[in-house]
């Protein structure tokens, strides 16, 4: 009998869905990491990744048009950011109801419209469709060079763990609409010291740092007082709400003194990269080691 999707969960089906990824073409990565990674010239790579936002689940109706627009667009620039990546062309499919009204269209593209410019993004075409609820799809270029993108893979045991900002209470902060992508962070990061691994922060710290374990095929430690949460936001908040759109990223302990040090933005250590594969473990205040669960959102 064949498995209901709620049984499989998100990341099964994906699993699933990875028998059916055609041929032809080059490929240097597909699924399995932020971006896809496509052949560009002698120097660079294409990266390509795509987001879908539906009302109800990522937003509601009564929410700001400007702010669903902003972050519908910046998901995607979040990954290609995430991947070592500067953002470039950008696809938005739309569908809508009949009883909209113009005004909240037109908001919601000056929302992306906004973020677009900032970031040197060209909003090139797409798609519209009647639809019974708002949905947002956004397909989104980037380009890197060949030796500056940072996948999941590759951390190594003693790498130290950073975090580029605070976590928790993201939804009801609002942190989850109007969160800037770390383009900037991301390109001094692949500019001066290469880190080893990188993702960003979409299903929460345990789950996401839970990839890089996967894909590195090693275990974590992380301190409970070294994580930064937002104001009010607990230890269990931090770990798992999600959407705060920070990196995790990896780097070897003899470059992160010199990280500590810069000024330009802040850098968090939260912990350090083990041996034991996909091992997240936690140090408590009182110095109680446990083990944690790399789990965070899914739609199934």
């Amino acid at each position: 009998m064949s498995k209901r999707l709620s049984q499989l969960g998100e990341f099964g089906l994906i699993e699933l869905l990875k028998r059916y990824q055609g041929s032809g073409a080059p490929v240097m990565k597909g699924i399995g990491d932020d971006t896809a990674i496509v052949p560009l010239d002698d120097q660079r790579y294409l990266l390509l990744t795509t987001d879908m936002l539906l009302e109800g689940v990522h937003f509601e109706r009564k929410t700001s048009p400007h702010l669903i627009g902003h972050k519908a667009l910046a998901c995607s620039v979040s990954d290609i950011a995430a991947m070592g990546g500067r953002p470039r062309y950008a696809l938005v499919s739309l569908g809508v109801p009949g009883e909209l009204s113009w005004a909240f269209v037109r908001d919601l593209y000056k929302g992306m419209d906004a973020l677009a410019r900032q970031f040197g993004v060209a909003i090139v075409g797409g798609d519209t469709v009647k639809s019974a609820k708002v949905v947002i799809n956004i397909a989104l270029t980037g380009e890197a060079k060949k030796t500056k993108v940072i996948y999941r893979k590759g951390a190594q045991p003693g790498d130290i763990i950073f975090v580029t900002g605070v976590l928790g209470r993201s939804l009801s902060t609002g942190w989850h609409l109007k969160f800037i992508p770390r383009v900037k962070e991301a390109q001094y990061l692949v500019r001066y010291l290469k880190p080893t691994a990188m993702i960003d922060i979409s299903d929460g710290l345990a789950a996401d740092l839970g990839h890089i374990l996967k894909a590195s095929r090693v275990g974590a430690m992380v301190g409970e007082g070294l994580i930064p949460r937002r104001a009010g936001a607990s230890t269990c908040q931090a770990l798992y709400d999600g959407e705060d759109f920070e990196l995790i990223f990896t780097i070897p302990p003899r470059t992160a003194a010199s990280l500590r040090k810069q000024p330009r933005f802040p850098l968090y250590p939260i912990g350090a990269i083990v041996a034991s594969p996909r091992q997240l473990m936690i140090r408590d205040q009182k110095n109680i080691l446990s083990k944690i669960s790399p789990q965070g959102y899914t739609h199934f």
